[in-house]
């Protein structure tokens, strides 16, 4: 039995605890948390305020790092250190060199460690990279991704506000779409950004240009209440692919019409507002696998990684 620990009891913590409660092969046994009330609804696991107290105390085979953007390249080293494998929210940091700092730990220790993007273990994103794999419909022409929210007021000492240690949309939101358009298409030839950034919102609008084709994406935090939105389209030769309110469909040109995929789901998000998915369980799932099976969990890697900080810092 794999023991777990999971630091940062913040909204994405709530997508991820219930996805380790269903694996019967790995227990989450502590959390760690610096505001002791908001691990109060996870009585059954012991609780910690500090981290380096959970760290010594506890004999953990796995650490999920749900914390601010800015701890996350120095908490994932400090338990690597110790031998600990690590699975860590997106993004791993704001800093290209991180990246490489931190795959090298993860090497020197003989540790697993993987930065949970989530979009690469999404079903419905899993489909499209499939589709585009196999040239199912013949070539990409173009694509078009939005990711769509309001700004987080709620977030812990307004963090999330403050551009040194989150990055704003393009490495809160906008990172999603960017990291899956550099997993399943590798890196643009050229990407052409605009952007209305105020102090009390922010909204950008990149065009990601290929061999053959264009992607258009949207991501904001608009300071007014906008329901969270996030959905795709891809236009090939012979079919259009959309997931559009919830829901997952293929245009084909002959004129059939059919959903790919069940949009029912068991696992939720928290309280974030995210769309119910188990794609936290998917990656959650995939990198104990790995752990336990020793393997390396490449299906996000490093230089992938690399490419999509490169892409947001020059937004």
């Amino acid at each position: 039995m794999l023991k777990v620990a999971l630091v940062g009891v913040g909204g994405i913590s709530g997508a991820h605890i219930p996805a380790w409660e269903k694996r019967e092969d790995a227990e989450l046994v502590a959390i760690c948390d610096i505001r002791s009330e908001q691990m109060e609804k996870y009585p059954q696991k012991r609780h910690y305020t500090d981290f380096d107290e959970m760290l010594k105390k506890e004999e953990i085979d796995i650490l999920d790092i749900c914390l601010p953007t800015y701890l996350h390249a120095d908490f994932s080293m400090k338990a690597m250190d110790k031998g600990i494998h690590v699975i860590c929210e997106k993004p791993l940091s704001l800093k290209k060199e991180d990246v490489k700092r931190v795959y090298e730990c993860a090497e020197k220790n003989n540790v697993k460690f993987m930065v949970a993007q989530v979009l690469r273990f999404w079903p419905e994103y899993e489909i499209v990279k499939e589709i585009y794999d196999r040239g199912t419909y013949g070539k990409l022409l173009s694509g078009s991704m939005r990711r769509l929210g309001v700004r987080p007021k709620w977030s812990w000492e307004g963090w999330m506000m403050d551009e040194n240690r989150s990055g704003l949309v393009p490495f809160d939101l906008h990172i999603h779409d960017s990291d899956f358009i550099v997993y399943t298409f590798g890196k643009p030839n050229k990407v052409t950004d605009f952007r209305a950034k105020k102090p009390e919102q922010d909204y950008i609008n990149s065009i990601y240009e290929y061999d053959g084709f264009f992607l258009t994406t949207e991501a904001s935090w608009y300071d007014s209440p906008y329901p969270f939105a996030a959905d795709f389209r891809f236009q090939f030769e012979r079919a259009v692919i959309a997931w559009e309110k919830g829901e997952m469909k293929i245009y084909e040109a002959d004129g059939k019409i059919w959903c790919p995929i069940s949009n029912a789901s068991e696992l939720g998000t928290g309280d974030i507002g995210l769309p119910a998915s188990d794609a936290y369980a998917n990656e959650i799932n995939y990198f104990t696998d790995c752990v336990m099976n020793h393997v390396c969990p490449d299906r996000v890697k490093p230089e992938e990684l690399e490419a999509v900080i490169d892409i947001l810092n020059n937004l």
